[in-house]
């Protein structure tokens, strides 16, 4: 079996599985945000819930529309803290305490090899990053989450991503999983498992992150790292849970649909055009065509963790960024915030220009700071690129690194 498969065969009574079989498997922890949750817990006690089925294997953040920014995403955020409260959920995390979810769930340590997670957002994906098994799903398959802590799953195939080299110092998790979009295309993995071998030691948690993040925007079912020595050095001081990197590292009966090879040591800085995450450039291609931004974007799931924000600050420390552009800095949990702020970003990024907020999905969604209006143009660390995604259906998004973004900052074009 492949990675996957084997982490589902735990959650099914241990029996070996074949791609496309449909099994109810057991959940180890259900998300679910500030947009996606109330739909949920009406869904939940519709269907007659009243206790959910585990409260320590459920964690609901408040993380898209927080602070509140209007009267209707006050009234769901306050419908998400009446369910945390009777429900004696313990992983609740309100303003203050939160950040974005698929950042914060791992820096809390309640996202762990082996386990099986599902969440009511695309991008739960993120933590296959750590060897496990997890996936985006809908409200209603959230609520029956909620109330029985099983879930229907087919067994996906899947595609093995063969990692060959080493990053240069400019390129990163980002350049790494655009250059595979740009090559299959936003379904070019659909429903399947996207499975990273070889030499993924030259990837930090971080890069692995970004790159299992953007697996649902190739179509896949899930992305996910083996556990190596790295993943164990990341959770060993965030639980006291013990691993076996071992234990999942027999593939020599893997089946893959498809094999692919990233070259690490060719890859350069590369840049999604609008309207898709495939739209892939160079930043060499494309930096003769002088495109003019109006807004930057550093943060989000994908890219808001302290090693982006590390990224930007070696580029905008000490300069200014060009006139008329807005530069809008998410660390993106407050953990986050304050290792930047202790460690000088923060003023850094002040002192150049940009205005820093405190951690939300807020643009990544065209949810709040940093609306486009008609015909503008960002550049953005953000996870999609769709029409209209950021504000106004007629301006236009470029996704890259916090390296290109930040060094697009300066110049007031992508270059």
């Amino acid at each position: 079996m492949t990675l996957t498969q084997q982490i589902l065969s735990r959650h099914y009574r241990n029996k070996p599985l074949v791609a496309g079989e449909m099994i109810m498997a057991d959940v180890d922890l259900a998300l679910g945000n500030d947009i996606t949750s109330p739909v949920a817990i009406n869904a939940f006690k519709a269907a007659g819930g009243d206790k959910v089925f585990d409260p320590d294997k459920i964690a609901v953040v408040l993380d898209h529309f927080v602070p509140n920014k209007d009267i209707e995403s006050a009234r769901q955020c306050a419908c998400c803290r009446a369910f945390a409260a009777e429900q004696s959920i313990k992983n609740f995390f309100d303003v203050g305490q939160m950040g974005i979810e698929h950042a914060l769930l791992p820096e809390k340590g309640l996202a762990l090899p082996e386990m099986l997670i599902v969440g009511a957002d695309s991008h739960t994906c993120t933590y296959g990053a750590l060897g496990c098994f997890s996936t985006g799903v809908g409200s209603t398959d959230l609520a029956y989450v909620f109330k029985t802590g099983k879930l229907w799953f087919r067994v996906p195939e899947a595609i093995k991503v063969t990692l060959k080299g080493k990053l240069r110092p400019i390129v990163s998790g980002k350049d790494v999983i655009l250059d595979i979009i740009g090559r299959i295309g936003v379904s070019g993995a659909r429903y399947a498992s996207l499975e990273f071998m070889g030499d993924v030691s030259s990837l930090t948690m971080d890069d692995r992150f970004t790159v299992c993040n953007m697996a649902i925007e190739a179509g896949a079912k899930n992305g996910i790292f083996p556990v190596d020595d790295i993943t164990l050095e990341y959770v060993k001081v965030r639980s006291d849970k013990k691993f076996d990197k071992t234990k999942a590292a027999d593939l020599s009966d893997a089946v893959y649909a498809k094999e692919i090879t990233v070259d690490l040591d060719a890859l350069t800085p590369t840049v999604a055009r609008p309207h898709l995450p495939e739209n892939t450039v160079t930043l060499d291609e494309i930096a003769s065509e002088r495109i003019k931004v109006d807004q930057v974007v550093i943060g989000s799931c994908t890219n808001g963790r302290l090693s982006d924000l590390e990224s930007a600050y070696r580029v905008l420390k000490g300069n200014k960024v060009a006139k008329g552009v807005r530069v809008i800095i998410i660390p993106a949990t407050q953990d986050v915030y304050v290792r930047a702020l202790r460690a000088g970003y923060i003023e850094a990024f002040i002192e150049a220009g940009a205005v820093v907020s405190t951690p939300t999905c807020g643009p990544c969604l065209g949810g709040y700071m940093g609306i486009l209006s008609d015909n503008e143009t960002a550049i953005a660390t953000t996870n999609r690129n769709f029409i209209g995604r950021m504000g106004a259906k007629t301006s236009s998004i470029y996704l890259a690194s916090p390296y290109t973004a930040a060094r697009a900052a300066l110049l007031g074009y992508i270059g």
